[in-house]
């Protein structure tokens, strides 16, 4: 066996191919490559009849590994995530998107790669208040977000009804995510965020918080993932086909945020393809970011 020696901690843990794979997919390699190379890496060790050895002489061996299988640019994506996994600098991801675009698997994919356990779906912060806020008081939270307009009386002139009450509705739950941003920020956890409610002007991002728009081409193509939904959810497909019309309102309403405020709009057409696109995003605005505080990542 061979013990990974943790300086900083003062761990001693077992090597893990497991933990290494999830290392070198973050640099967008796939996960059967990710696989030969980190067992590669443990192969080398064991003829080097390594007992013990540091995480810095795995990130080195892995960064060879890569560039041997000309790799070039994904190992310097993954010595970038490495360092900046060792500066410790805790980001919250925002992945926003309306119903059925595949928000919770992208973000499941997300926190794999980057070693992050904290996801957070928007559906939840809702339900949380919904336990504590009586349907009398504030009834938009108590229904879906293409169906919270019919629970709003006075809806003003000219403006679309079902806009109107899903921004209602995520005026209020805007509340708690923002709560949740705050905490996240202030204790410096690594943190996911995903569902409809992230809407840009409604979330206060900060200095340590990334937003994306995942967005469908068309209704044909959000009708196939509610079908694939049904794979693994209690709800039919036919719940959200026959509001069809109305998720695609609010996609182009999402859509339009997005653009006002400058948020990344990624189109889900492939998983792998969509999270390669937001870790190579992420990245170039991590080392933007970082520029901006006169650090440089790669000295």
């Amino acid at each position: 066996m061979i013990i990974v020696i943790d300086k900083e901690k003062k761990a001693e843990l077992p090597f893990s191919r497991g933990i290494l794979t999830r290392s070198i997919t973050s640099a967008g390699v796939d996960v059967g490559i990710a696989y030969s190379i980190a067992t590669e890496v443990m192969k080398e060790f064991t003829n080097m009849k390594k007992k013990e050895v540091t995480k810095d002489e795995i990130r080195e061996l892995t960064y060879k590994k890569l560039l041997e299988y000309g790799l070039k640019e994904e190992a310097k994506k993954y010595l970038f995530w490495r360092r900046l996994k060792k500066m410790k600098f805790p980001m919250i991801i925002l992945i926003g998107g309306a119903t059925g675009v595949g928000k919770s698997t992208i973000s499941t994919e997300l926190a794999f790669r980057l070693g992050m356990r904290t996801i957070i779906g928007t559906d939840t912060v809702r339900e949380v208040m919904r336990k504590i806020v009586a349907r009398d008081l504030i009834p938009a939270i108590h229904t879906s977000s293409f169906l919270a307009w019919k629970e709003i009386k006075n809806v003003p002139k000219g403006i679309s009804p079902l806009i109107y009450g899903f921004e209602t509705q995520v005026k209020h739950v805007a509340v708690g995510i923002n709560a949740v941003i705050e905490r996240s920020y202030t204790e410096g956890f690594n943190t996911i965020i995903e569902g409809i409610h992230l809407v840009p002007g409604y979330i206060k991002l900060n200095d340590r918080s990334f937003m994306y728009m995942i967005v469908v081409k068309d209704k044909e193509s959000l009708k196939a993932r509610f079908y694939e939904r049904t794979r693994y959810s209690l709800r039919p497909a036919e719940y959200y086909l026959k509001n069809l019309d109305e998720i695609m309102e609010i996609q182009e309403f999402l859509i339009e945020k997005a653009k006002e405020h400058r948020i990344p709009i990624i189109e889900n057409v492939e998983l792998e393809k969509t999270v390669n696109t937001i870790m190579e995003r992420l990245m170039e605005e991590v080392l933007e970011r970082l520029k901006e505080r006169g650090i440089d990542i790669w000295h």
